[in-house]
């Protein structure tokens, strides 16, 4: 039972682990200072609160729906890792070449907007494409239901971290400024380029193994 429980842990913290730097938390909560600074104290928490949940319902249902789109749209696993490794390196590459996130029009809009907790916030800057294929290829790669669940727990666990950094993290972005934020942003984009080209490895092997 103990190494069951041992096990599951670690499916978990490994879960963790790959959708921490993808979604990002410091370009997230740099977008949400940006995005509400106009905004009264308490529906700028409300929003933290309705972006987190967003976030959550987007991991947890492709990590549920995850093996059922694979079959459906027949896509192997080995496909998902490389074409997900391909979205995360592209990701990456752009905060080690840091340009806005959103455009012109499109920040103009969510200035504009009531609710910016699904769109932009949510989808696409933190549970974007890196983030949904990678908790396909976790759900992919962890068949077993217990496994699965701790895939679930690692979502709530982000949800959870994503809503106290957009609550109380403010303040450090605004100590942080811009030199600070791209200093960090960049960091964080070699590490994101690092697991992309990780997973795209991975794709590979396990495609070979699928060969023999």
């Amino acid at each position: 039972m103990n190494a069951d429980l041992m096990s599951i842990a670690g499916v978990g913290i490994a879960a963790f682990l790959a959708l921490l730097p993808i979604v990002n938390p410091i370009g997230a909560m740099a977008s949400f200072a940006g995005l509400t600074s106009q905004l009264d104290a308490k529906y700028v928490r409300r929003q933290a609160f309705k972006t987190a949940l967003n976030v959550f319902i987007i991991l947890a249902s492709f990590t549920i729906l995850g093996s059922i789109i694979l079959e459906v749209f027949g896509i192997s696993l080995p496909s998902i890792q490389i074409a997900g490794g391909f979205v995360v390196a592209h990701s990456a590459m752009g905060m080690l070449n840091p340009k806005e996130q959103l455009t012109g029009p499109e920040k103009e809009h969510a200035l504009t907007k009531p609710d910016i907790s699904f769109t932009p916030m949510a989808l696409p800057l933190i549970a974007g494409p890196g983030a949904i294929g990678e908790v396909i290829a976790l759900a992919a790669r962890y068949p077993d239901i217990l496994d699965r669940t701790a895939v679930l727990l690692a979502t709530v666990a982000i949800a959870a971290m994503i809503f106290v950094l957009l609550r109380w993290g403010t303040p450090v972005i605004d100590k942080l400024g811009p030199t600070g934020i791209g200093a960090l942003t960049r960091v964080m984009g070699f590490i994101i380029l690092c697991i992309g080209v990780g997973l795209m490895i991975h794709g590979i092997q396990t495609l070979n193994l699928f060969r023999k």
